[in-house]
């Protein structure tokens, strides 16, 4: 238990929160997420929480926690948690269903896909506040030409991949993606067949220890308490420092 100087007569000792108070971001109706931190709740351990919804096809997209462990337990629907290992250098995805957890620990590149949808997912973090590094922002904030020199790649070519990207993600594929059907139609299929502790080679590409894992990420900047950035439009729960995305 983490050690806890609350003085829990005061009369602002708070015990009890709704979630929907403080919902982070928001794609749409089905894909969102609310959560839970020290901010919110102020008896809080060292613990905090994501509550994630998605539909069919959409993609918590890969990230890190650099400062937690993260237990993905599924309430309803389904979902495949994909994770790297960075020791073994293997991409594996893990499908659970109600009742059913996958762990990710503290600082492997993971993400996770609803199968169907009405999926519900309770992200659990072992810190009063995790904090996140985004595939999204190593992408469209690291300069295309150190890509291209890194990893002999025409830049040119590069920079026109990741020009539509320029906000973080979230919660992917971004509003109005042209290939939204595409992935709604292919997460399905392509995680179906996938057990326990199986590397998924056709998603990997053509080696697993191609896959990059960052080892010396960047820290969020702009809410440098919490490790998430602030967006235009964020409501005043803004503890977690996410903003409202609507498209």
């Amino acid at each position: 238990m983490a050690v806890s100087y609350m003085d829990y007569t005061s009369p602002n000792a708070q015990f009890t929160y709704d979630l929907k108070n403080n919902n982070i971001f928001t794609k749409d109706s089905r894909n969102l997420i609310n959560a839970l931190g020290i901010q919110q709740l102020n008896t809080l351990g060292n613990v905090s929480l994501l509550d994630i919804y998605l539909s069919t096809g959409n993609v918590v997209e890969p990230h890190i926690h650099q400062n937690a462990s993260e237990l993905v337990y599924c309430i309803s629907g389904a979902a495949v948690v994909s994770l790297i290992n960075p020791f073994t250098k293997q991409l594996l995805n893990f499908p659970i269903a109600p009742g059913q957890v996958a762990n990710i620990p503290q600082g492997w590149w993971h993400y996770e896909i609803a199968t169907v949808d009405n999926t519900h997912l309770l992200a659990i973090f072992d810190a009063p506040v995790p904090e996140v590094i985004l595939g999204s922002d190593l992408l469209r904030l690291t300069p295309a030409s150190v890509y291209a020199h890194t990893y002999c790649l025409d830049e040119a070519t590069w920079k026109a991949a990741v020009a539509p990207i320029t906000n973080s993600v979230f919660i992917g594929p971004p509003v109005g993606c042209a290939n939204n059907q595409v992935a709604g139609a292919a997460a399905a299929p392509q995680h179906a067949g996938y057990h326990h502790g199986q590397t998924a080679g056709a998603m990997a590409g053509p080696s697993n220890a191609g896959v990059p894992y960052p080892q010396q990420p960047y820290a969020h900047r702009e809410h440098p308490a919490y490790g998430y950035p602030q967006f235009p439009g964020s409501g005043p729960h803004g503890g977690w420092g996410y903003g409202h995305y609507n498209g």
